[in-house]
């Protein structure tokens, strides 16, 4: 994942966050219409930071820092969208690491976790494919054995992005099955294993339960493994992430976090509430259906389309 962007990358990060976009630039061009930046503009902003999921800290944090600067001096929109644009990229750029898979290991094991309909299989297809297109090897388990449309939709992209995929009936043992994948996968000596996993939040102990399972046996055949945990977060769930990080953290210790469906959501602010809260590496984005629609994160081109910035 280079961490060079794209002219094709900016712009389809820029449409990605169009919602979350308009909403904080109308509000910021509506407090900041020829006017001194007082205590109420100041009020104002911090409230329109909060509902756009930056969440509570982070943007009290902001308007102290702003408040330092520029309290009671004139403050165009464009110059609060400047400066919300550099604090947010201060936040990010900590977390904006790449996933870096390690050849040395063989197979290299990804455990993918995430709810339901958060975009993991699809995410674990675009992931395959890039590792594909750099010509690692790559192998898909599909673990998430509870429903026979995750098995078939992983079978399906799987083929897509060329890649064998062990898969077994609805209603089978994760755990065996995800043995039985990294066994295969050492004997062919594979570079990449990405493991699917079920996501089913309605019951947090069953699946944390099944997960540190997953675990243990993975540690059967390589004590070190998995060798990544990337945690798929919705970006359309806006502040209910925390509580997911919160529960997949403690069931897998997860490495990473990858966000999708900023696309369609007005609640891209929520990555940045993420990185304060929890640190974790953000290691890409999604921002549309297509394989290639998954961009490495970088923080200063996030944090000015976050604000409506083009450059």
């Amino acid at each position: 994942m280079n961490k060079a962007e794209k002219p094709d990358q900016k712009a389809g990060l820029l449409r990605a966050l169009t919602r979350t976009s308009a909403k904080l630039a109308s509000g910021i061009t509506g407090l900041f219409t020829k006017r001194k930046l007082d205590r109420d503009a100041l009020d104002g902003l911090e409230e329109l930071l909060i509902s756009s999921d930056l969440g509570v800290a982070t943007a009290s944090k902001i308007i102290e820092a702003l408040a330092v600067q520029r309290l009671d001096k004139e403050a165009s929109a464009d110059e609060i969208k400047g400066f919300l644009a550099d604090e947010i990229a201060a936040v990010l750029a900590p977390v904006a690491r790449p996933l870096v898979i390690d050849p040395t290991i063989r197979p290299y094991v990804a455990l993918v976790c995430g709810v339901n309909g958060s975009g993991k299989t699809t995410t674990i297809a675009k992931l395959a494919n890039q590792w594909r297109a750099r010509g690692k090897s790559v192998m898909l388990a599909a673990g998430d054995t509870f429903r026979a449309a995750a098995i078939e939709q992983l079978q399906i992209w799987g083929a897509r992005a060329g890649c064998t995929v062990i898969a077994g009936k609805t209603g089978d043992d994760a755990a065996g099955l995800i043995f039985d994948a990294m066994t295969r996968a050492t004997v062919e000596g594979v570079d990449i294993l990405l493991v699917d996993t079920a996501g089913r939040l309605q019951n947090k102990q069953e699946l944390m339960a099944e997960l540190e399972k997953i675990v243990r046996v993975m540690r059967k055949v390589d004590a070190a493994a998995p060798h990544a945990s990337l945690l798929v977060m919705d970006a359309t769930v806006g502040q209910n992430a925390h509580s997911q990080v919160e529960i997949f953290k403690d069931a897998v210790g997860v490495t990473g976090l990858i966000v999708t469906k900023l696309d369609g959501s007005a609640r891209g602010g929520v990555v940045v509430a993420l990185a304060e809260k929890f640190g974790l590496p953000v290691h890409a984005i999604g921002v549309g259906e297509g394989m290639n629609d998954l961009q490495p994160f970088d923080a200063r081109t996030f944090a000015r389309a976050l604000v409506g910035l083009k450059n």
